[in-house]
């Protein structure tokens, strides 16, 4: 058993301090029977290694052997949206003006250039920066299937593989949303940029993800584009997809009014409108920005029990609006938050976002607790990636584990008893000192242990998809 002793901890509701976690060691030999009950008087299964096994409270000093982590501890962040290799456009899209649809065209042109082992290496490096965040798990919209000209590369998963093994390599788990990408717009043939992301049809794009192989860091999920990018008459295929295996389905949603627009023209019926016509929408669904809402699509998100996943800093960054999280959550929608294009990676600041975002449009104060974001960034966005059990320190959980500095420029002054505020509106993700995964120590004092030059491997991957042509 292996042993951690927290000055403060948040356990979703309050903070305490002297927390003890016993963890049965990631390399233990089988499950181990728990000893805890729950919450609700029940005890765990078996819990097995690299899961809790007890948590103990009002312990004012390390226990012989344990190891102390001084600051707060959180369960592990979740970044339920990510386009991993956006982070190779960080800067660059920012001189001068535009448009989304200006930013996207430069989004090709990185798109492009990648190959499976520079893909590889540039996710290993954004998922260390994740780590390095606070974050244990990400769910990866992974639409880069193919060689730039459309052909299949022999190993037909070769890129979303790329992935999976970066994610490993980087020690955080993964969700690939693969995802269903066949048209340039509403029944329109991809053009030259998105001949790579198109298996033709979601039955082809079907037959391939079958072939993806997950383990205990790793998911499979689905995803569709975009209404604009899977015909409706294929929307059915993606959604029994992920039904029939009980997997999380994600979607870009109403994150510009010209999709909207084209939309409507097209069917006759807003994005919203479309999924539910299509069986897309449901409790393993999350839509993604869900910016330009009609009340009627709030109320079908939210009766149905579909997520919404904001992404602030790139909704800012990419001039698309805040959209009405409040109103969606109300309505039956859980949150979650996602880094999305990597305009910056850090969960406190997406939380922070979503209620300084609101703030500025209603002007008013106090639209979530800070527990009530930090729900959106753990427990809620594991479940929106497939993991339900995760997002908590309770016995049977994931030792998933992030701990901040409490003694920063950013987060020193406040009493401990404060830290769900502190965490959310007042530190960053240079204040993480440890992350756990799996119980294993995968940031410690700051440095991720895997890939000590986090910044170094970052420049250089990037520099490679800049040398074959993404400037």
């Amino acid at each position: 058993m292996n042993t951690y002793w927290l000055e403060h901890a948040w356990l979703g509701d309050r903070v305490e301090s002297g927390v003890v976690l016993d963890l049965v060691p990631p390399d233990a030999p089988g499950p181990v029977p728990a000893d805890e009950e729950l919450g609700d008087g029940t005890t765990p299964g078996p819990v097995p290694p690299g899961h809790l096994l007890a948590v103990r409270t009002g312990v004012p000093a390390p226990p012989p052997g344990a190891v102390r982590l001084p600051g707060l501890t959180l369960p592990g962040l979740a970044n339920a949206h990510s386009h991993a290799f956006h982070r190779a456009l960080r800067a660059t899209v920012q001189v001068g003006s535009g448009t989304f649809w200006t930013w996207r065209e430069t989004m090709y042109r990185f798109a492009a250039a990648l190959t499976p082992d520079s893909y590889h290496a540039l996710a290993r490096a954004v998922y260390a920066e994740m780590a390095l965040a606070g974050i244990t798990a990400v769910g990866e919209f992974h639409y880069l299937h193919h060689q730039p000209d459309g052909r299949p590369y022999d190993h037909p998963n070769a890129m979303g593989e790329a992935l999976i093994a970066a994610a490993a390599d980087a020690g955080i788990r993964i969700t690939l949303l693969d995802t269903a990408y066949l048209s340039s717009g509403f029944g329109a043939a991809p053009d030259r940029h998105q001949r790579r992301f198109s298996d033709t049809t979601a039955d082809a794009w079907a037959e391939r993800v079958s072939l993806l192989r997950g383990d205990s860091h790793t998911l499979i999920g689905a995803a569709v584009h975009s209404v604009r990018a899977v015909p409706a008459d294929q929307l059915t295929t993606v959604a029994d997809f992920a039904r029939h295996r009980d997997a999380p389905l994600h979607v870009h949603l109403s994150e510009q009014r010209a999709e909207n627009e084209a939309c409507l023209a097209a069917t006759g019926r807003t994005p919203t409108q479309l999924l539910a016509d299509h069986g897309v929408l449901g409790p393993r669904t999350t839509g993604v920005h869900n910016t330009h809402l009609t009340d009627e699509d709030i109320t079908l998100i939210g009766t149905s029990g579909t997520g919404t996943c904001m992404c602030p800093t790139t909704e800012r960054d990419l001039a698309d609006g805040i959209g009405p999280a409040p109103r969606l959550q109300r309505a039956g929608s859980p949150l979650s938050l996602g880094s999305d294009s990597h305009a910056v990676i850090d969960l406190f600041e997406e939380a922070r976002a979503l209620e300084l975002d609101e703030r500025l449009r209603t002007r008013t104060r106090g639209h979530w607790t800070a527990a009530a974001l930090l729900r959106a960034a753990t427990a809620d966005g594991h479940a929106a990636l497939g993991r339900p059990e995760a997002g908590t320190l309770a016995p049977g959980a994931p030792a998933d584990l992030t701990t901040l500095a409490l003694d920063t420029v950013r987060t020193a002054g406040a009493p401990p008893l404060l830290g769900a505020e502190t965490a959310v509106f007042a530190a960053s993700a240079a204040d993480v000192t440890h992350v756990l995964v799996g119980g294993r120590v995968i940031v410690r004092d700051g440095v991720h242990v895997r890939l000590p030059e986090t910044g170094r491997a970052l420049a250089e991957a990037v520099a490679a998809v800049r040398d074959r042509g993404g400037r």
